[in-house]
């Protein structure tokens, strides 16, 4: 009778094991694994560009960099619209070590679809640039009025209202996507 019990539990444990390693495949996953981690208050930095992006249904997007300008550290903000701003850090940014996804960008904004998904992409080419390779190239995506990212060297393109698909072009990767909780235009943006 104990057993029968052991042989049981055994193969009960056993099935578990084998149903939770066989199932997590790479294709299971939504958000990259790649580091980014990345924080603004737009409720101190004030950003109009940014909170464009952020406004919910607008189907406006921003892309994120830092640039160095004297010394200083800025967010450089640039939406799909063509406006540009910037926004010195402050003291609560210098404390962050932050890092914008693979090669220093991000893109982020509500799509205009009705689920209204606040969506945060890595500017790279999910295609065409490896972060292993040496030296290190940057093909960083252009985005269109439409929210359509366009790669530049090969030429495919990729809808960000609808979670970065290939809409255009090879088959392909999808875009690297990051999680990123809703928030408001004047709230805190995190990305991860």
């Amino acid at each position: 009778m104990m057993r029968k019990i052991i042989f049981t539990i055994s193969t009960f444990i056993l099935s578990l094991l084998t149903m939770m390693f066989s199932s997590c495949g790479e294709a299971e996953f939504e958000y990259s694994s790649a580091p980014c981690y990345l924080i603004i208050d737009n409720s101190l930095h004030q950003d109009a560009t940014l909170a464009s992006a952020l406004t919910q249904y607008s189907g406006t997007y921003v892309t994120i960099t830092i640039i160095t300008k004297s010394g200083a550290r800025y967010f450089s903000f640039t939406n799909n619209v063509g406006k540009h701003t910037e926004s010195i850090f402050n003291a609560y940014d210098e404390r962050r070590n932050l890092i914008l996804g693979y090669n220093g960008g991000l893109i982020v904004g509500y799509g205009n679809s009705i689920d209204g998904i606040l969506y945060a992409f890595d500017r790279e080419c999910p295609n065409c640039f490896d972060p292993n390779m040496l030296p290190l190239k940057s093909r960083p995506l252009s985005v269109s009025e439409n929210g359509i990212a366009t790669c530049s060297y090969c030429k495919r393109q990729y809808n960000l209202n609808i979670g970065g698909f290939i809409c255009k072009g090879d088959k392909g990767k999808k875009m690297t996507k990051y999680n990123c909780p809703p928030t408001k235009p004047y709230g805190i943006l995190s990305v991860n």
